[in-house]
């Protein structure tokens, strides 16, 4: 009995002895999973990091910048710092968690229809420089679009108009719905759900790329930030692929990179988690916006988008900044090419004051020479790093030279979007410059 009981300590000391130096490993081979870990292992003074996050979160939350905010930080594939702050809503009733599920507004078009795009120019399906009226037929019937290319209208350099507000279309004078584009019950020619009791004509998509299809483009060519052709990339790749967008996005990226709650509909789904609401809306949904699309093209379109409508939570995000980090590669698959990785990364115009990449946001120009108060993001960031910002308070950012992901969730659109303070108050890049600095610390004082 002895015997046994000595064999079975000694399996255990030994599985925690294995566990102990897998978490003490920082050095993780190229291109793996992330894993957590903490800040000791880099030798920064966490306590000085908690207080200093914590006093820009606590001055957000009481000038009403957010109800609430989550921060993850991972270096070389350590998650160093996953902390959760404040409340869903200003009643402090429900506590954010580390697994809440955010409505991730425009970082959805970089972890949506972006790594479709770029796996299918590793295919040899889409071409950055000929025009995207070869892919999108109705644009060879339009002068202005004609000859317009995909890298053009990626790095916002193409003159499209920056927002087309489709809601209005749906609606009469009175503010009430025209029955024509919207029901309150589904029946077989409304079928896209908006929201609980609003249903949109299954072809009204339609309407809104004629829309698109007809809208004006400015003949100056240079730097406009413009959402358009998010919309019609779903339907884009849909066709060249053959499967519905969202199940595309599921089977050649989310599910195989074990992102866990990442996409459409959550409200739809069974997950346990908690989904963080956002806005109080007195114009669309009359209503508190919760578990659908805050944005209303995307929700006009059926929650399924390229502009926003996906959801996920903070370790879902990580992942997929981890895998853009490693030129393409997680756990072991290459999910991009790193040619193209890097292609689409770097600022295409910047002869033309545009500092974008393809499809993702990047630094200013020469952003290290300003003050946090004027830089984009924090000015310590690398010139190679990227990433995007979300309507609803969301903001994703990864620095390949750095080997840094930064990943800041909040819902500042509640109760409404007028709340402009996180911006006012430049929290996302004060908080993410604490963690630059916080290693250049680090490194300073290593003997």
């Amino acid at each position: 009995m002895n015997k046994i009981f000595f064999i079975l300590f000694g399996l255990f000391s030994l599985i925690l002895v294995a566990q102990e130096e897998k978490n003490n490993q920082l050095f993780l081979p190229i291109g793996s999973s992330l894993q957590e870990s903490n800040m000791a292992k880099y030798a920064l003074d966490s306590v000085q990091i908690f207080k200093e996050v914590d006093s820009i979160i606590t001055n957000g939350i009481k000038n009403k910048a957010f109800p609430g905010a989550q921060i993850l930080v991972a270096k070389e594939g350590n998650i160093i710092f996953h902390n959760a702050y404040g409340f869903h809503t200003y009643d402090s009733i429900q506590p954010v968690a580390l697994n809440d599920i955010y409505d991730l507004a425009s970082v959805t078009k970089i972890l949506g229809p972006l790594p479709a795009i770029m796996k299918l120019v590793d295919e040899g399906k889409l071409d950055l420089d000929i025009p995207f009226s070869t892919y999108w037929k109705p644009w060879r019937r339009q002068k202005d679009k004609a000859n317009i290319t995909l890298r053009e209208i990626l790095a916002h350099q193409a003159g499209l108009q920056p927002y087309i507000v489709f809601l209005s279309k749906t609606l009469k004078n009175n503010g009430r719905f025209k029955k024509r584009f919207i029901r309150k019950k589904s029946n077989n020619k409304f079928k896209n759900q908006a929201f609980e009791g609003i249903y949109v004509k299954n072809r009204f998509h339609r309407k809104m790329y004629r829309i698109i299809n007809r809208s004006e483009v400015s003949a100056d060519k240079k730097y406009k930030y413009s959402g358009l052709s998010f919309l019609i990339f779903p339907e884009l790749i849909s066709q060249i692929t053959g499967m519905p967008y969202a199940e595309y996005m599921d089977q050649e990226f989310y599910k195989p990179l074990g992102m866990k709650t990442f996409g459409f509909l959550p409200s739809t789904k069974d997950f346990t988690n908690k989904i963080v609401p956002t806005e109080e809306d007195t114009i669309f949904r009359q209503t508190l916006t919760q578990g659908w699309v805050h944005d209303e093209n995307a929700s006009l379109l059926g929650g399924v988008s390229g502009n926003a409508g996906l959801f996920g939570t903070a370790n879902d995000l990580a992942i997929i900044m981890q895998m853009f980090a490693q030129n393409g590669l997680y756990a072991g698959k290459q999910y991009i090419s790193k040619k193209t990785m890097e292609e689409f990364i770097q600022v295409q115009y910047p002869e033309n004051d545009n500092r974008r990449g393809l499809g993702f946001d990047k630094p200013y120009l020469n952003n290290d020479q300003f003050t946090l108060a004027n830089a984009y993001p924090a000015p310590e960031v690398s010139a190679t790093s990227f990433g995007h910002s979300g309507f609803t308070g969301t903001f994703v950012w990864a620095d390949p030279e750095n080997q840094l992901i930064y990943i800041f969730l909040s819902n500042r659109v509640y109760p409404t979007r007028e709340n402009r303070n996180i911006y006012d108050l430049n929290i996302r890049p004060a908080i993410q410059q604490i963690f630059y600095q916080a290693f250049d610390k680090s490194k300073q004082h290593k003997p």
